[in-house]
């Protein structure tokens, strides 16, 4: 028997054309784990304090008007992506909790470091991927929910002010926040590949201050934008 290599060759090259496409990742049903590392950048604020206690009066004309910043800070981060389709895929992300170091701006002064504190934000975001599995790259937007808690929170025993207002404990609540994301993913190969992205989280906590004759609140604003880049491995 005879093969017509005018049929054969377009066939040839077809089936090598969809071998090297489906060498690009992210399709229905693939899993893929990535590790990587996140810059986490606080836009921060505290509104209005509010002291009790018999030290109160004494506190109030200290804290009107305070201010906090925090500064950035980096965390190695874990998550995994499965993807329900082509297009649309759900990733769960876990983080090493990162300490959060919160400068305070009273009338008395500046107080840097006047508090810390670790941040454990595990998140659950869907994300819709641009373009097709046979593209080496692929933008995508999320939408997620993020549950923040806070642990090992204390003030600067260093700071006079600082120790009398918060020294004895310092708290600050949990809450659940949206998540919004931009990013991309580029294929290495069949099994590799980087991703990058920007978040954004609006994100307060109620911070409680117990010090010497005096219970502190208000309300602190965090709102971090994250910038991340991870490594991928399909399973």
């Amino acid at each position: 028997m005879r093969f017509n290599s005018s049929i054969i060759k377009p066939v040839l090259g077809a089936a090598i054309l969809s071998a090297c496409g489906l060498s690009f990742a992210q399709k229905a049903g693939d899993l893929i784990g990535y590790i990587g590392v996140a810059s986490i950048n606080p836009s921060a604020s505290i509104g209005p304090l509010t002291s009790v206690g018999p030290a109160a009066p004494a506190f109030g004309p200290v804290t009107a008007g305070a201010t906090a910043s925090i500064g950035k800070t980096n965390t190695t981060t874990f998550s995994a992506l499965y993807m329900f389709t082509d297009n649309v895929g759900a990733e769960f992300t876990v983080g090493i909790p990162p300490t959060m170091t919160v400068d305070v701006q009273l009338t008395s002064g500046a107080h840097p470091g006047a508090a810390t504190a670790k941040a454990l934000f595990p998140s659950a975001t869907a994300k819709y991927f641009f373009n097709t599995p046979s593209d080496s790259v692929r933008p995508y937007l999320g939408l997620g929910l993020t549950s923040t808690s806070f642990s090992s929170a204390s003030a600067n025993a260093n700071d006079a002010l600082v120790s009398k207002l918060a020294g004895t404990s310092v708290s600050l609540s949990s809450s659940w926040n949206p998540i919004y994301s931009v990013g991309a993913v580029v294929s290495i190969n069949d099994r590799w590949s980087l991703n990058g992205s920007v978040n954004y989280v609006p994100m307060k906590s109620n911070a409680s201050f117990v010090g010497t004759g005096t219970t502190t609140t208000g309300t602190l604003t965090i709102n971090p934008t994250e910038y991340v880049l991870r490594v991928g491995y399909k399973f």
